[in-house]
Parts: C-alpha cells; sequence; structure tokens
C-alpha cells in the first residue's frame, strides 16, 4: 500500500464507517477487512490516527482498527503477519510523540503500545523503556501525562506475562528502575500537596492523577518484580513512605471547617491536659475493679470472656477508657510517650505481695504498654526489659501475684508481632509451658492466647518450637478439658488448631487424645453451632497434618462432612462452608477412595442448585473426586453432574461458566474416553461456542482446551461429534471441520497457558497425514499454530545450541520441601503421576510435528507435499526448520 496515495483512500473509508446509515457504515466495514492483511495498512492508520486535525471519531476508529491489527497480525507466526521492516517504522513511529490531546484515545494509544511491547519487548523494541523514562521527565503537562499512562500500561503488560524468562526479564527491569519510580512518585505526591496547600484545585488535580499513575506502577514493579520484595531495602523503603504519605493526604483537606476544627482540638488538647488524661486513665480507669476480681475468682470463665467479647468495649467503663487511651496515644504518642515510661521506670523491680493496689497500678501500666505497643516501637527495648523484669515477674507463684503473671504474658502477647527477639522464643516457650500449668485459670486462659500469638507470628519456625510441642499440646488438651463453657472450649480449640496448622506434620505423634475426644465434644455441642464450627476448623487443620493417615478419622470425619453439608439439614446454614472446606482437605489427603468418602457426594447436587458463593468450593471438591478416582467416581455420578452443569450453564457468571468447564477438562485429562462418553451433552454447546467465535477470551480458551484433548485422545469420538454437529447445523461435515479450524487458528491468542497452547498445537497436527483438501486448505494455519507452540515451549541448551521442549516430564520426584513450604498433598501425588501420563508433558512438540510433516510427505509425494509447504510464509518454514535441526 502506498502510503500518500492510500491515506486519502482510507480516510475517506474510516470517514463512511462512523456514518449511522447502515448502506454506507457495511461497505466501508468490508473493505476495512479486507484492508486487514494488506502491506501499509497500519502505517496509513498510525498517520490517521496521530494526525490531531482530523475528526475524533475517525481517529478513534483508526486507532481501534490498529489496535485489533496487532492482536491478529504482530507475531511472527500469524497468518499474514506484519513484515518486519513495517513493524519497525511502526514501533519508532507510537513513541515519537506523547501528545494526544484526547483522553480516551490516548488510553487506547498506550494499550496498543502495551500489546506490542507483550510480543516485542525488550528483545526487538530495547528502546521502549528508556524512550519512555525520558519522557516522563519532560515539563509539559500532555506529554508527561500522556507518557506516564503509557509507562503504566507497559509495566502492567509485561508484569502479566508468566513463562520462567519473562519473570527474569521483568525482575531485571523493576531492580532497574525501581529507585527512578519511586523518585517520580514522590515528585509528583509533593507538588500535590503544594497545590492544595496553595489552593491551586485545576494543578492539584492534574498531579494526583500523575501521583495515582506512578503509584499503580510501583504496586506493579513490588508485586511482580521481585522473588522476596521484603528482602529489598527499595520495597520496604517505598511502604514505609506510603504510610508517611497517608498521614500527610488525611492532613491535607483544607476546608474552613477542619480548619476550625483543628483549632478547636489544638487549643484544647494542650500539654499539661494530655498528660493529666493519660495519667488518669491509666492510674483510675484501667485499674481491675472489686467487681471484676470477684468475678475472676467465683467465674474465672466469665471473666476471661468478658475481657475479650467483641462489641463489649462500648457498654463497660473499663474497656471503653482503652479504645479512648488508645485513640489519644496514637494521635499524640510524641507527647504521651515520655509519660508513659516515667511510669514505667516508677515501677521496676519486684512489688510487695501485700500491696494489692501497687499490684492493680502495675497491671493497668502494663495493661497501657501493651496498648500502645506499636506506637512505642522505637521508645521501648522490649528484648531487654523482657530478659530483665518481665521473665522474672512471670516466675512469681503466689496467687496475690496471679494479675501481673497474667497482664505480662498478655504484654507479651501483644508486643510478640511488633518487636520481640526470635533468639528469645524458646524461653518464652518455657515460660508459656510452666503458664499453663498455673493454679490459676485465668493465667492459663491468658496464656494459652499468647501461645497462640507466638505460634501465629511471622517469625515463627517450627524447629524452634518443636522440643516444647508435645508438652504445650498435653496441656493445651487438658485446659480444654477442664474448661466447661461453650466460647471457652471455642477459644482453646482456636489455640489448638493453630498450632496444627503451624507445626503440620509434626504434629502426628501427638494428636491421638484429640482424635478421642473430639467426637465427644461434636456430640455434647449439639445445641452449640458456633463451637461445632470450631470443631471443623480444627479437624481441617488436624487433616492437613495428619496427611493419608487422616484415613483412620473417617468413622468420625465423613458423618460430620455429611451433616454440616446436607441443605436439608437445618444446621448447615452455620457449618456449610466450613463443612465444605473439611471435605476439600479430606478428598485432597486421601489416599485411596473408599466407598464411604463416594456416598458423601450425594450432598453435591442440591448444593450446586443453590448456586452460592460456596459454588468454587464444590467446583475444587468435585475436581478432587476425579483425580481421585475418576472410573468408579463418573460412572456412579457423572450423570447427575452433566444434568447439573447443563443447568448451571443457563444462568451463570462467565467466571462460573469456567469453573464448570474446568471440571469437564479434568474429567477428558483424568479419562479422555469414559469422560467424553459421560459428558457428551455437554459437547455440542462447546463446539458451537468455538465455531461461534466466543467472545470472552477465557471461555474461548476453556472450550478449546476440552476440544483439543477430544481431538488428541478421542479422535473416534472427535468424529461422531463431528456428524452430530453437521446434522444439528445442517452443514457439510468437511465445512464445520473447516470452519472449527479457522477459528481455532484466529483465536490463539486467546489461550494464555503454555499448557493449553502445546495442547492445540498437538491436536491440530493430529488431523495430519490426510488428503481431506479442507485439512490440506488449513494446512498453512496448522503449521503457523505449531510453531507458534514451539515458540512458547522450547528452550536452547546454551551448552549444545539446541532446542529442547521444557514441557517434558520424564519420571516422578518426590519434591524437597523446605519448611516456609507446605508438603505435596496426596491430591498433588495424584496430579504429578497423571501429568506423567498427559500427552502435553510426554509428547515432544519437535518430534510430532517432525513425524506429522514426514507422513504428510509419504501420503502426498515430494512434488505435493512442496505444493503444500508453499502455502506456508517463508518466514515461518525458515523458522520451522531451525527448529527441526538434526532430525
Amino acid at each position: 500500500m502506498d502510503l500518500n496515495s492510500a491515506s486519502a483512500t482510507v480516510l475517506q473509508v474510516l470517514t463512511q464507517a462512523t456514518s449511522q446509515d447502515t448502506a454506507v457504515l457495511k461497505p466501508a466495514e468490508e473493505q476495512l477487512k479486507q484492508w486487514e492483511t494488506q502491506p501499509g495498512f497500519y502505517s496509513v492508520l498510525l498517520n490517521i490516527f496521530t494526525n490531531h486535525t482530523l475528526d475524533v471519531n475517525v481517529r478513534w476508529l483508526a486507532v481501534l482498527y490498529f489496535k485489533n491489527g496487532i492482536d491478529r497480525y504482530w507475531r511472527r507466526v500469524a497468518p499474514h503477519a506484519l513484515s518486519e521492516e513495517e513493524k519497525t517504522t511502526l514501533r519508532a513511529g507510537l513513541i515519537t510523540n506523547f501528545n494526544e490531546p484526547v483522553n480516551q484515545i490516548a488510553t487506547q494509544i498506550s494499550v496498543l503500545i502495551a500489546k506490542v511491547a507483550r510480543v516485542d519487548c525488550p528483545r526487538q523494541w530495547p528502546e521502549l523503556i528508556p524512550t519512555l523514562l525520558e519522557s516522563v521527565k519532560v515539563q509539559d503537562d500532555l506529554q508527561q501525562h500522556r507518557a506516564l499512562l503509557t509507562f503504566y500500561h507497559v509495566t502492567k503488560t509485561l508484569a502479566s506475562k508468566r513463562l520462567a524468562a519473562d519473570r527474569k526479564l521483568f525482575y531485571d527491569l523493576a531492580s532497574g528502575i525501581y529507585s527512578f519510580v519511586c523518585s517520580l512518585w514522590n515528585h509528583h505526591t509533593d507538588t500535590f500537596l503544594q497545590q492544595v496547600c496553595r489552593g491551586d484545585e485545576a494543578a492539584a488535580s492534574n498531579s494526583l492523577e500523575r501521583t495515582l499513575l506512578s503509584l499503580k506502577v510501583l504496586r506493579k514493579l513490588t508485586v511482580h518484580g521481585f522473588v522476596e520484595p521484603r528482602w529489598s531495602i527499595e520495597v520496604m523503603g517505598f511502604l514505609h513512605a506510603v504510610f508517611e504519605r497517608l498521614k500527610q493526604f488525611l492532613e491535607c483537606n483544607s476546608s474552613p471547617e477542619t480548619l476550625e476544627a483543628h483549632k478547636i482540638k489544638t487549643a484544647f488538647f494542650t500539654y499539661p491536659t494530655l498528660m493529666e488524661i493519660c495519667r488518669r486513665l491509666v492510674t483510675h480507669y484501667f485499674l481491675l475493679t472489686k467487681e471484676e476480681l470477684t468475678m475472676w475468682e467465683e467465674d474465672p470463665e466469665g471473666f476471661t470472656v468478658e475481657e475479650t467479647g467483641g462489641d463489649s468495649w462500648k457498654y463497660s467503663l473499663r474497656p471503653c477508657t482503652e479504645v479512648l487511651f488508645f485513640d489519644i496515644f496514637h494521635e499524640y504518642n510524641q507527647t504521651l510517650t515520655p509519660v508513659l515510661l516515667e511510669m514505667v521506670r516508677s515501677l521496676q523491680g519486684s512489688t510487695n505481695l501485700e500491696d494489692t493496689s501497687a499490684i492493680l497500678i502495675k497491671d493497668a501500666v502494663y495493661n497501657a504498654v501493651g496498648l500502645a505497643a506499636y506506637e512505642l516501637f522505637d521508645s521501648v527495648d522490649f528484648d531487654q526489659w523482657f530478659k530483665s523484669q518481665l521473665l522474672a515477674e512471670l516466675q512469681v507463684s503466689h496467687d496475690r501475684y496471679k494479675p501481673i503473671r497474667r497482664r505480662v504474658i498478655w504484654l507479651i502477647g501483644q508486643w510478640i508481632s511488633v518487636k520481640f527477639q526470635s533468639d528469645l522464643r524458646p524461653m518464652l516457650y518455657e515460660a508459656i509451658r510452666n503458664l499453663l500449668q498455673d493454679q490459676d485459670l485465668v493465667v492459663r486462659i491468658e496464656t494459652a492466647t499468647t501461645l497462640k500469638l507466638t505460634v501465629d507470628d511471622f517469625e515463627f519456625t517450627t524447629d524452634q518450637f518443636l522440643p516444647y510441642l508435645e508438652s504445650m499440646f498435653t496441656l493445651l488438651f487438658e485446659l480444654l478439658q477442664e474448661v466447661t463453657q461453650c466460647d471457652t472450649k471455642m477459644h482453646v480449640l482456636h489455640v489448638l488448631s493453630c498450632v496444627i496448622e503451624r507445626v503440620n506434620m509434626q504434629i502426628r505423634p501427638y494428636v491421638g487424645c484429640l482424635v478421642q475426644y473430639l467426637p465427644l465434644l461434636w456430640k455434647q455441642s449439639e445445641e452449640h453451632n458456633m463451637l461445632r464450627c470450631a470443631i471443623l476448623t480444627t479437624l481441617i487443620h488436624l487433616v492437613q497434618g495428619l496427611g493419608a493417615d487422616s484415613k483412620n478419622l473417617y468413622p468420625f470425619l465423613l458423618p460430620v462432612i455429611q451433616l454440616s453439608t446436607d441443605v436439608s439439614q437445618p444446621p448447615h446454614v452455620y457449618l456449610l462452608e466450613d463443612g465444605l472446606e473439611l471435605w476439600l482437605v479430606t478428598l485432597e489427603n486421601s489416599p485411596c477412595l473408599t466407598p464411604e468418602l463416594l456416598r458423601v457426594f450425594q450432598n453435591m447436587s442440591a448444593l450446586l442448585e443453590l448456586s452460592s458463593e460456596n459454588l468454587k468450593n464444590c467446583f475444587k471438591i468435585i475436581n478432587a473426586y476425579i483425580f481421585l478416582s475418576s472410573p468408579e467416581f463418573l460412572q456412579m455420578y457423572a450423570a447427575d453432574l452433566c444434568r447439573s452443569f447443563c443447568e448451571l450453564l443457563k444462568d451463570i457468571t462467565t467466571e462460573g461458566q469456567v469453573q464448570v468447564l474446568k471440571v469437564v477438562e479434568n474429567v477428558l485429562k483424568v479419562n479422555p474416553v469414559l469422560g467424553s462418553h459421560m459428558f457428551q451433552p455437554l459437547l455440542p454447546s462447546v463446539f458451537r461456542g468455538i465455531i461461534d467465535g466466543e467472545r470472552y477470551p477465557v471461555v474461548m480458551s476453556t472450550y478449546l482446551g476440552i476440544m483439543g484433548r477430544v481431538l488428541l485422545q478421542n479422535a473416534g469420538f472427535f468424529s461422531l461429534l463431528l456428524s452430530q454437529m453437521a446434522c444439528e447445523l445442517g452443514q457439510e461435515l468437511d465445512q464445520i471441520l473447516g470452519n472449527m479450524i479457522e477459528m481455532w487458528v484466529d483465536r490463539m491468542d486467546n489461550i494464555t497457558q503454555p499448557e493449553r497452547r502445546k495442547l492445540s498445537a498437538l491436536a491440530l497436527l493430529s488431523l495430519l497425514p490426510s488428503l481431506n483438501s479442507v485439512i490440506q486448505d488449513k494446512f498453512c494455519g496448522i503449521i503457523n499454530i505449531s510453531v507458534e507452540g514451539l515458540h512458547d515451549i522450547m528452550t536452547e541448551d546454551p551448552e549444545t545450541g539446541t532446542y529442547k521442549d521444557c514441557m517434558l516430564m520424564s519420571h516422578f520426584e518426590e519434591p524437597k520441601v523446605t519448611e516456609d513450604e507446605e508438603p505435596p498433598t496426596e491430591q498433588d501425588k495424584r496430579k504429578k503421576i497423571l501429568a506423567l501420563k498427559d500427552p502435553v508433558h510426554t509428547l515432544s512438540l519437535q518430534q510430532f510435528i517432525y513425524e506429522k510433516l514426514k507422513a504428510q510427505q509419504e501420503l502426498l509425494g515430494e512434488q505435493g507435499f512442496q505444493a503444500l509447504m508453499e502455502t506456508v510464509d517463508t518466514e515461518i518454514v525458515a523458522q520451522l526448520q531451525e527448529f527441526l535441526q538434526g532430525f
């Protein structure tokens, strides 16, 4: 296409394509469709949409056609792909100016630059990022904004790439530009805050937009650009800065009412007033009252619930004052920290056991230090205080000192996630073990709470805890049996659950007593659904800890799952969510399918009819049965399941549709022959979805995954399906096959998962060798898809210079698990074994292509085969020959 003569023609047709008159519109659209594959067409479009004197609607249409062209023709392996020369010109033209005046068009241009970057950056487009970094520094407001907008879309797109090599490139990019983007964000944030203070609303609005864009870039770099963000000084610096900036943003609301309120607040909260409020709250209102001390003695469990119950602070004086203290200390921490630290200093050393008021004052001050832990982070050396003072106070066993023992162990729980040296933990575990044997029940319950906080902390390591595990677990179990109130039992169960969850498999030798007790507790708690929820949570962690040994729990476990997930039983309202979670982990850790476990599935059809937020877990459970034992499961339930799915698909979100289809895909993966037969009623709608060009990429991708499995692994059934579709649609069999292949080739880019992309290539290649004229007509598309698949999965061995298929698996290896990782479940092992039988992981795409082409050559003879190969683009043929070297 000659640019000068073509520009006027294309401009005229684009103008017609914006018409409301269909008689003008339709021919224009047809003409544009024909030009899509013409060399030079996209260069003309670029000239049109970057010409700001033209009509906005025409420019908008030009940019959309350009963007759609990138999706279809930019990749080297696409049919009618753009030439490398034209792509070089287009890349340069796209980043020459960032001065688009219309917001909507600017956004579209940014998105299409990002689409090109996804394919070409950094190898074919190394200048993109440096150009963007320079352009965001310019003084011109419009250029700066547009460059920043493009920078964001490019970063977002590159961050979404998932192959290992792409992730490595993004890590390199992130480490190279992170500090620059931080300084950019800081600059725009400072500018915004200054403009707000000056009352310049228009300028502030522009700066705020730039601040937001640079912050969005930082979010992508932070989340996707580092293997371990917490080890990066730059990332941690940025995260700290975010909180500082947040304060400034909250303070910059400068309406007259706000300023007046600020004046009144400042006038009232003077230093003497604040000091008096702080002292009075702590030494007067924080003190345990006579009534509370009596309750401690007469109803210790009621006392602990009173202390920790949800919204109760609003209706009780002392807890209410604690909230007030916390808020005031947070607001005026620089003023009040010295006051509180002075109170702490005055209480150093042991307290006279005869002096009840002194004990209560110390309890109150320690309470204040616990409440203000985060504010006191930089002012208190908690590790030193723990070693020199607090540990000793825990060892004073006198009955009168129990308020301090309880308060100190509570205080440690408040500080554990704020500041506590990890090598002090064994000393703390020792102290907790001793206090779980304290003569006072309130102290024991408080100690259990602190144990949960300690075990649930980020710094927890199993190795440090193991020497104390057996004794702690035994003492917690004794406490669980001793307490009588429902709320307290729930609380202690949560602590046990947390310990089981954190130590995982290491719990196995010690759970016998709990396993024997839980059925009794379940029976006793028939009227207490919330306690039953706590039991379910404990069972979830217990099953995860026991792994395959959880099979021994089935006599108790399966009736519990049965009841919790039966929607005809009233308790399901409370128990369903946890019951489904327990059902799922039971299946994931089950070594084999038992008749009882199979029978529980009878609850599923009613659950699917509910169509509630629990559907996602229902699909996970169905998948788990499929992986566990597909033949037995499918024979018994596939017909019901297929009916449920057909009903669901009539009225479900796109995401729900994909979940249903993924189950079908898994059935075909595990059992392609039986699966195709059992889910036959669903497959025509999948076929129709493909040939109609399903508009949602994720749904289309799943359709192609299902059809790929049928075509590759059950070719006989595919032929029957094809005949059925020809009858239903009243078309020739070959015509339908041709339409399907054409749509498959056209929508290949909808598939993002490397496994599905390889499956598509294998499936289409399995149609060869063939004398069928339709398949030969689509030969070029099949080869394009295959070469694209090779680009996705072939990695070059740097030592030998040869290519290998990175998806091939040859044997099962037990993965080495580090302490931070969950050990593999039985289901993980099943999936790994399944992968070893999956053609995607057992067939070399390279070898498969070679064998299919050789068979086609033998079928057609040399001359016929050459004629067929000439239908393929020479660039694609060259790439294919490079991949097939050595065959």
